[in-house]
């Protein structure tokens, strides 16, 4: 396929490095949106994408596991900031608001399938031995959303709403079986889901008492 060409670009003045910086890693989101693959984000790619010098990325970033790395990290945070606007747009109850988090989570992998999959997928397996990056980046990454998700569970417990009286292991049940729901439903587009098979696996794994 024939690459297209740089976007034009306005050298930043000086002092504004950081702009450059979002800038790279706003180029490799495209790139991973656009094929869904962690192999299209090289640093010859992003750097096109960019409009700039591949030399230039060294700059803000030492290698491409560097810029994959902040490209997640990023997404992480965007899930996590849609997760807690469902959570409090959800006034109703502690049960309304975890099934909120949870259907918003879904509706993320809907929606950010490259992203999603560059997240949970195995999309993006960096060789550590090789890479700038540390296991502890790695370790790091989907924390804060794993708190989000253990937080209304308890909610639900303490409301009386769930049965659960193991939170950490249910909210991690409850976590695998959502990504199981959204990875299936990307491989499996044509499959006849049952309308109400989130609910359904929502409810069993959280353990929610009837509403």
């Amino acid at each position: 396929m024939e690459e297209t060409a740089p976007r034009p670009r306005v050298r930043n003045r000086r002092g504004e490095g950081g702009r450059l910086r979002d800038e790279i890693v706003a180029a490799a989101v495209e790139l991973l949106d656009e094929t869904g693959e962690e192999s299209a984000v090289t640093l010859r790619s992003v750097a096109r994408r960019a409009g700039i010098a591949a030399p230039s990325i060294y700059r803000h970033f030492p290698d491409q596991p560097a810029i994959m790395l902040a490209v997640v990290r990023n997404a992480f945070t965007e899930l996590d900031e849609q997760l807690r606007a469902a959570h409090d747009s959800a006034v109703d109850s502690p049960r309304d608001r975890l099934l909120a988090v949870c259907h918003s989570y879904l509706e993320f992998a809907r929606t950010r399938p490259g992203r999603y999959r560059a997240m949970f997928a195995g999309v993006w397996i960096p060789d550590l031995t090789r890479a700038s990056i540390t296991e502890q980046d790695m370790a790091t990454l989907g924390q804060d959303t794993l708190a989000l998700l253990t937080r209304a569970v308890e909610n639900c417990v303490a409301a009386g709403c769930a049965t659960s009286t193991d939170v950490r292991a249910d909210t991690v049940a409850l976590w695998l079986g959502l990504h199981g729901l959204a990875h299936q439903r990307m491989v499996s587009p044509s499959f006849p889901w049952p309308p109400d098979i989130a609910e359904r696996v929502i409810t069993t794994l959280a353990h929610l008492t009837e509403s």
